[in-house]
């Protein structure tokens, strides 16, 4: 299998999960957001360019469950992602807990960016006191589950990531 093929059924996944599941494990009324972290996930595995595919393409899927402007989600999860894997690409990946920071990072950038062209777009109501509480439990969230994501990532959307060709 390639990394085109499985993609999507991680894709897939990661939808199920976030619409269905993770709206039940509200914290502090704000739940995770997964599509943000398989974005993020896939910059720091496979670099900016395909992380900013990946996360627009999650973006999108996301946006179709909201009531907000359509592409917004798209919008704040590329850059985000573009963000994480241009820094990323400059770290040394000695320690465990470095992509995890970078997952926390990213995900302050993200929920950042979703909200601050929200505010552009007309969504006064994005800025607001509850913002901060949004911002740290979907960055703790997703930093939990950093090292099961980037794993997953680096499986599901690294190129030449599959079984090894038997020699002849």
């Amino acid at each position: 299998m390639t990394a085109a093929t499985r993609l999507p059924p991680v894709l897939l996944i990661a939808v199920v999960l976030h619409t269905a599941v993770f709206p039940q494990l509200r914290f502090f009324g704000v739940a995770p957001d997964l599509l943000l972290l398989v974005g993020i996930a896939t910059a720091i595995t496979a670099g900016a360019d395909r992380g900013a595919a990946v996360a627009f393409g999650a973006g999108l899927l996301a946006d179709c469950f909201l009531e907000t402007p359509f592409g917004l989600s798209a919008l704040a999860y590329s850059l985000a992602a573009y963000a994480v894997g241009a820094v990323q690409s400059t770290i040394l990946h000695a320690d465990w807990w470095i992509p995890v920071l970078t997952v926390f990072m990213g995900s302050v950038l993200g929920v950042l960016l979703f909200a601050g062209a929200g505010a552009v777009l007309g969504h006064e109501e994005f800025i607001s006191l509850r913002l901060p509480t949004v911002v740290l439990v979907v960055a703790v969230a997703n930093a939990l589950l950093a090292v099961p994501a980037v794993r997953i990532m680096r499986w599901a959307a690294v190129p030449g990531l599959g079984p090894r060709p038997v020699l002849r």
